[in-house]
């Protein structure tokens, strides 16, 4: 099978996509892969290190308010399609899908037009404007929140899951903590604010590590790259301890997640994906500065089956943090509750299933 794949802007659309496309080929080598992004996005640099042909457009989104931008963007968007046309022509695809970010809007757009089977994947509980305008052209929608199906015509919806969940599938090996100096024997959480850090998480952070060192647990905390040097400092002040462990960014999230009993971080729908593909108990503290505050919206779906708490950043505050931080690893039955109704969310196959979908609409498409 040939498959055009297209995403970018932020990581949560790009990522999905290389999990997706990983996946397939390892048990399909022979699929022919595309990948179409922006000229300067993530995914210029990302895609071609994954060894994954990519080709480029230029395109930007659509401003909020009135702005002559986004006459601008008309214009982007048509020649965007221009090209897509050619270069699906030239490929001949089976199936194009698109995982999100404006860049998806003229390469799907013109994969309809031309009658080739489509598919866009919707990550969040909320979809943005590029999947809501190509939700009337594709031919199937995927969601990942049972709560997304209402934006969508439910002929057309398939709840699929994240491709990026299967990526962290694996055996519980808690000796990725010694590499931590931390014990394998002790609950231990993992705190992080996304890849560049969130400076209100950090600050509830530190004002807490008093606090995390008189405990019977153990915390990892990434700051991002970006904060690290300043945590580093306030932590000089206060004095280095023992169970907790301050690191600038993790590069082996996957076997670090497997190795822990519980994470804080922010609600983005990879997360989530992966948290509940592993059964891992979360506090979830959403970014306020996210469109349509989807962020909330996705915490909200794993609070309301009992897999999380949610911790507002405008609530945010040390002792809300430990407080919450103590109800689930101080205590056994609520962790072991939480651990099951994440579970229960998670959707393990999910590549596989995306994968299905595309087959049977290559298959309807040449009967």
């Amino acid at each position: 099978m040939k498959i055009i794949v297209s995403g970018g802007g932020t990581g949560g659309h790009i990522y999905p996509a290389l999990a997706l496309i990983r996946t397939i080929k390892q048990k399909h080598p022979d699929t022919e892969c595309l990948y179409i992004g922006t000229e300067k996005g993530l995914e210029s640099r990302l895609v071609p290190r994954e060894n994954i042909p990519f080709k480029s457009i230029h395109i930007t989104g659509f401003k909020r308010s009135l702005s002559f931008e986004n006459v601008k963007t008309v214009v982007r968007f048509l020649k965007g399609v221009s090209r897509c046309k050619k270069i699906i022509r030239e490929f001949k695809p089976d199936v194009v899908i698109g995982t999100g970010g404006y860049v998806c809007g003229p390469v799907v757009y013109a994969a309809a037009k031309l009658h080739i089977p489509t598919i866009i994947h919707e990550q969040n509980s909320v979809p943005g404007l590029t999947n809501k305008f190509l939700s009337r052209y594709v031919d199937k929608v995927a969601i990942c929140f049972e709560s997304a199906k209402s934006f969508f015509d439910e002929k057309k919806v398939v709840l699929t899951g994240n491709p990026r969940a299967s990526e962290v599938i694996g055996d519980k090996r808690r000796g990725v903590l010694s590499g931590f100096n931390l014990k394998t024997t002790l609950p231990t959480v993992l705190i992080f604010g996304g890849s560049r850090g969130a400076r209100p998480i950090n600050e509830a952070v530190v004002k807490s590590f008093s606090n995390f060192a008189q405990k019977n647990y153990q915390v990892i905390y990434a700051t991002g790259d970006v904060h690290y040097e300043a945590v580093k400092k306030e932590i000089a002040l206060i004095g280095e301890k023992g169970n907790i462990k301050v690191v600038p960014f993790i590069h082996n999230m996957p076997e670090v997640l497997r190795a822990v009993d519980l994470v804080v971080s922010r609600a983005g729908a990879t997360t989530l994906a992966e948290l509940t593909a592993l059964g891992l108990p979360s506090i979830l503290i959403p970014s306020p500065y996210v469109t349509n505050n989807h962020q909330e919206k996705n915490a909200k779906t794993l609070v309301e089956n009992g897999a999380a708490f949610m911790l507002l950043e405008k609530d945010l505050s040390s002792a809300k943090l430990v407080s919450l931080i103590d109800k689930i690893l101080l205590d056994r039955e609520q962790m072991e509750k939480m651990q099951a109704a994440a579970r229960k969310l998670g959707i393990r196959d999910a590549s596989w299933r995306l994968y299905e979908v595309m087959e049977n609409l290559a298959a309807k498409a040449k009967s």
